[in-house]
């Protein structure tokens, strides 16, 4: 556009290269953290019907940090390449993989989180603790379980963008079927 033309003529030549790397590393800091905080929202929802006592917005607040926390953590790892020796085998490894990686550390900061929030309270670890699937081993893998499933269309959907292509993938999701008909039968021949 020539709105970013113009403000792209401002910036020095020498700084363009990192400038483009900031933006590109903040969109998609964006679309994490955006998929994180409807997961963390909706679970925070949930839980603020299951123990009223604590209200949505206390909960919502505790989203959308865990959902900027996660995202840079998820960012980060992006950029240290973790998982990426799957790159050769079919897709569904670097999802799961990415996705059992990502719900452990998920559990681990909400149990970090809860531990924290409890002691401030003047609760004790085990107390504390009791919040996440009620505290006992199993309701805590019952959570990352959960958070595991729901992950696998996050990474699916990242895994299948970098085979496919940023722009095929944004293609196939907002341009009408009918523009893309001679891809699809051309994928339908080759079946």
């Amino acid at each position: 556009t020539m709105n970013s033309t113009r403000s792209r003529s401002q910036i020095p030549p020498r700084l363009i290269p990192f400038v483009d790397v900031a933006l590109r590393e903040a969109r998609k800091l964006v679309v994490i953290f955006l998929y994180l905080w409807v997961l963390f929202g909706l679970f925070a929802l949930h839980k603020s019907i299951l123990l009223p006592e604590e209200g949505i917005l206390y909960g919502q607040g505790f989203a959308i940090v865990n959902a900027f926390v996660l995202a840079k953590v998820m960012l980060v790892a992006d950029n240290l390449h973790v998982g990426e020796n799957f790159e050769t085998r079919p897709l569904i490894y670097p999802v799961l993989f990415r996705s059992a990686l990502f719900a452990i550390i998920l559990v681990c900061f909400d149990l970090i989180e809860e531990v924290v929030v409890g002691t401030l309270r003047g609760k004790s670890i085990s107390e504390s603790i009791d919040a996440i699937g009620g505290g006992t081993l199993e309701g805590i893998l019952s959570v990352g379980v959960i958070i595991f499933v729901v992950l696998i269309p996050f990474f699916a959907f990242r895994e299948m963008t970098k085979v496919v292509g940023n722009r095929e993938m944004r293609d196939l999701l907002f341009v009408r079927r009918t523009k893309l008909a001679p891809i699809a039968a051309h994928s339908a021949l080759s079946e």
